[in-house]
């Protein structure tokens, strides 16, 4: 008896465990049935394809620099960004102590001009804007004030006196045409060497582009002047012929500083301290005017140098050769928004499920995510070919098509298949106003994203997320 009591309690004990087994089996299936899980399931989903998203987001990056490796070799050969300063007049001195010093003196009036033709050269399929025509420079010095502030214990050597044109790279210059130094009506010829003689004023320049690129260089031109003379009035007039490329700029040494820049370049970008007064821009080019004052900007009228030069770089102004598209920046701006075209096209999946009542299996979620990051994949390879706005469009309407053609695929008829493209449509349309209006991009992407959460609220207000069969 005993022996058939503890068969029976095994059998129960066997026969519970089985019960438990299969209440189990039963409650994980409803719960993977359920709106709940798929929901779970497809934000799993969406942070693994953040990896690929991420992957081209680096191949944007990888191009870019490829991009400037092309611009680089590209400017390397034909003459660097123009970035000048002077010219000031350097002159040697000693102290009593025998302590040696430099007296730096810049010009009471400082005109500058350039007139410059423009071109886009290529190395493959990149392409750089380039300039070249003349620059050139013009104005006085008074050395009186200069001469007058030197204290008994100092001397100059008036006969070592060298006039610089400091520069960021000299490697633009063709030639100079013309370099008049005239003091007191007696004219004579620079002849000008390479060397800025130490005086770097424009160590570091900002390209100030969408790569935040640095200029680092530091170079210029210099000549030997006639022996001055203490009450000595000098008036100069230099005009060098120069390429150089994708930026202007100079720095305002003059106690009065005019500048005035004309080019062909219809689309003119001006950076630095300092704005124009005037500026005329139309489709065959840009004039730009800009007068600055010697009390606008924190650079004295003359120094003395001793063993390190003073860095004026963030005084200079001038302009960018602006293109009016730059592709991998608004690829850049594209791919920041691309969760969302994850998101959309999952959500109009999973409002189908909802509609339809037809269960629609993980894989085709996982497509259509690939398929919107390749519309990334499209509009980089597509916008280093062609136009942005042409590329765009057609790895919009690439992506549109496919994913309402296979949205057809899964559901019964064309009754709701449609959605998908008209809501892809709609979606492109305004990420391509948010790219092209970046003043107001923050605003139109989060109406966007409001309007998006809003809609799935309405549309899911009365669902059971617990399961379609409760």
């Amino acid at each position: 008896m005993r022996k058939n009591k503890n068969n029976q309690d095994f059998c129960n004990f066997v026969y519970y465990i089985a019960l438990m087994d299969v209440e189990n089996k039963t409650q994980i299936k409803d719960f993977t049935k359920g709106y709940t899980f798929k929901i779970l399931f497809l934000v799993f989903l969406i942070l693994v394809l953040l990896i690929p998203l991420n992957m081209v987001s680096r191949l944007i990056e990888e191009r870019s620099r490829t991009a400037d490796s092309a611009e680089e070799d590209i400017m390397d050969a034909w003459g660097s960004e123009l970035v000048a300063a002077g010219p000031v007049i350097i002159i040697p001195g000693i102290r009593n102590t025998a302590e040696p010093f430099t007296l730096v003196i810049t010009p009471q009036k400082l005109n500058i001009g350039t007139k410059f033709k423009t071109e886009t050269r290529k190395r493959g399929i990149f392409s750089v804007p380039l300039f070249y025509g003349d620059f050139a420079i013009s104005g006085t010095f008074d050395f009186e004030q200069a001469f007058s502030s030197l204290l008994p214990n100092e001397k100059i050597s008036l006969d070592k006196a060298e006039l610089i044109i400091a520069l960021s790279n000299q490697k633009g210059i063709r030639k100079i045409d013309q370099a008049v130094w005239n003091v007191n009506n007696n004219e004579a010829s620079l002849f000008f060497q390479p060397g800025n003689r130490g005086q770097e004023y424009i160590s570091e320049v900002k390209l100030l582009n969408s790569r935040n690129k640095y200029i680092r260089r530091s170079s210029g031109i210099y000549a030997v002047l006639p022996e001055l003379t203490t009450d000595a009035k000098a008036n100069f007039n230099i005009v060098i012929t120069i390429h150089g490329g994708r930026m202007v700029r100079f720095l305002p040494l003059g106690q009065d500083t005019h500048a005035n820049i004309v080019t062909d370049w219809p689309s003119p970008s001006f950076q630095g301290s300092f704005l124009p007064g005037n500026s005329n821009i139309k489709e065959d080019g840009f004039d730009a005017t800009w007068d600055i004052n010697y009390l606008s900007r924190d650079i004295p009228l003359l120094w003395r140098a001793d063993a390190n030069s003073k860095d004026y770089s963030d005084a200079l102004f001038g302009v960018n050769f602006f293109r009016a598209i730059d592709t991998y920046s608004l690829n850049t701006r594209a791919v920041k928004y691309g969760i969302l075209f994850l998101i959309i096209p999952f959500l109009t999946l999973f409002l189908f499920e909802i509609f339809t009542k037809k269960r629609i299996h993980p894989v085709p979620y996982l497509l259509s995510g690939i398929a919107n990051i390749i519309f990334y994949l499209l509009l980089l390879s597509l916008s280093e070919q062609v136009q942005f706005y042409l590329a765009y469009i057609i790895a919009a309407l690439a992506i549109i098509i496919m994913l309402t053609l296979y949205s057809r695929a899964l559901l019964p008829s064309w009754n709701r298949s449609w959605y998908m493209g008209a809501i892809l449509t709609v979606s492109y349309v305004l990420l391509y106003a948010v790219l092209n209006s970046e003043s107001y991009a923050l605003l139109v992407g989060s109406i966007w994203a409001f309007i998006m959460v809003a809609l799935v609220m309405f549309f899911t207000r009365k669902l059971n997320w617990y399961g379609s069969e409760e």
